[in-house]
């Protein structure tokens, strides 16, 4: 045996690689946990924001069915918003800007 090359007893290296395995065993066992909290987290400033959004949107609302003074004035601006009677069909139609740059003249007061 050469001198100054003291090595750790049997028991001892088996304490320490049972120490290193039992860290790792438990950080394996936190880490689902740890990342599921995280997400949530997330999820939760996500939903908090877009409540705070509607909230805001329901306050605009209110404040312009408040402003309301006729009925007439309610039905535009349900129309405006996309919003039907019982019995009406809605339709959307796209691209009115570009289908008038390729036929200008065709609609207005030309005619």
């Amino acid at each position: 045996m050469a001198k100054g090359s003291k090595r750790p007893s049997r028991s001892r290296l088996l304490l320490r690689w049972g120490g290193v395995a039992a860290l790792c065993l438990v950080a394996f066992l936190y880490f689902k946990p740890a990342r599921t909290y995280l997400e949530k987290s997330r999820q939760l400033d996500a939903t908090t924001a877009e409540v705070r959004g509607l909230r805001a949107q329901q306050q605009s609302l209110q404040r312009l069915v408040a402003a309301s003074s006729s009925d007439a004035e309610l039905a535009r601006e349900a129309r405006r918003l996309g919003l039907v009677l019982p019995g009406e069909r809605l339709f959307i139609v796209k691209g009115i800007p570009h289908w008038l740059k390729r036929h200008p003249g065709s609609v207005g007061g030309d005619g």
